[in-house]
């Protein structure tokens, strides 16, 4: 499927639609009412760059439905060459916003990426412990009666657990509320599953079909990556989020699309695990100045470093600079 309700903003030969947030969600409640599947891709200066010198970086690109820009520059550029972006899209606000408008249609997604070694949270011991998915909602409906709160959390299909990637439930010590209202155990489960178990209880309505994350280097090994794959195809989810970073995640959705027609796919690199609590995002301030990538150098300085400033910030430069000549081109 294409969209062709938008213009396109070319960028050093990436087409990137003129298209809000808020735009995107529709199009996709849209097409899913319709039965149509497709795919976002949200590039920021460092996809761009690839793609400007990589045939496989450019395909992938050239296979979107939507592609949204991620990235302040990005934003800048289309400004100065006069045909300006509405907003940055990120794949980090999509992965929220997407929920809940699956959510309102009762639709379901399904979760790839986090960090595969679980970690621990708390779970009320009343409620069923057939899954360590079941545990985590529970754990989330223990830590709203803490709070004092009250939420309904959503039923996670048992497909999260399916296959040699499941995730066990281990049980450890108990403790209770200070008020003595609510008793907890510990549990534990991979990024992934933390990250479903947030979306569904931000998103009433909406579904999980089931989330996995794969062991690094899974793609190197058929029958790993073809067990990751048979679990999603099996779950048949209405949306797939993919937070296995660029290209990676893009190889992923390209064989899954075989196999789910019907469903979108959103490759959102590091937005599972933002959405775990795994890694913290940049502050908003940060995000609406361009500054996220600082940020994310901070905490990552030895994998980001050479990639950031040997290559990515003299790219965002030049395409700064020759904005204005696309600008006096159009005049």
């Amino acid at each position: 499927m294409v969209i062709e309700a938008f213009d396109r903003v070319h960028l050093d030969g990436t087409g990137i639609d003129r298209i809000t947030e808020d735009e995107v969600v529709a199009v996709v409640r849209d097409a899913l009412s319709r039965g149509r599947g497709g795919r976002i891709i949200t590039p920021n200066v460092d996809i761009l760059r690839r793609a400007s010198i990589d045939p496989e970086a450019r395909r992938h690109l050239d296979d979107a439905d939507l592609i949204v820009a991620d990235g302040m520059p990005l934003i800048w550029a289309s400004k100065l060459g006069g045909a300006p972006l509405p907003e940055r899209v990120a794949g980090s606000s999509l992965i929220w916003s997407l929920s809940r408008g699956l959510g309102r249609d009762d639709r379901s997604i399904f979760v790839i990426g986090g960090a595969p070694a679980p970690r621990t949270i708390t779970a009320d011991p009343e409620a069923p412990l057939r899954t360590a998915v079941d545990l985590e909602g529970a754990a989330a409906r223990a830590r709203a009666a803490l709070a004092g709160a009250t939420v309904e959390v959503p039923t996670i299909g048992a497909s999260a657990l399916a296959g040699p990637t499941a995730e066990v439930p281990i049980v450890g010590r108990r403790r209770s509320s200070a008020a003595g209202a609510v008793t907890v155990r510990e549990v534990r489960a991979s990024g992934a599953v933390r990250a479903a178990v947030r979306l569904a209880a931000a998103s009433p309505g909406l579904r999980i079909a089931g989330a996995v994350s794969p062991p690094f280097g899974f793609e190197r090994d058929e029958t790993s990556y073809a067990e990751v794959c048979r679990q999603v195809a099996d779950a048949r989810p209405d949306l797939v989020f993919v937070g296995l970073g660029f290209p990676k995640q893009e190889l992923v959705i390209e064989r899954l699309r075989r196999q789910l027609p019907a469903a979108w796919f959103v490759g959102c690199g590091a937005a599972v695990n933002f959405v775990a609590g795994d890694v913290h995002r940049a502050p908003r301030w940060m995000q609406r100045t361009g500054l996220e990538w600082a940020h994310r150098l901070s905490t990552e300085p030895r994998r980001l470093a050479g990639r950031y400033l040997r290559h990515d910030a003299p790219y965002a430069l030049r395409l700064l600079a020759r904005a204005p000549r696309r600008r006096s081109r159009r005049a």
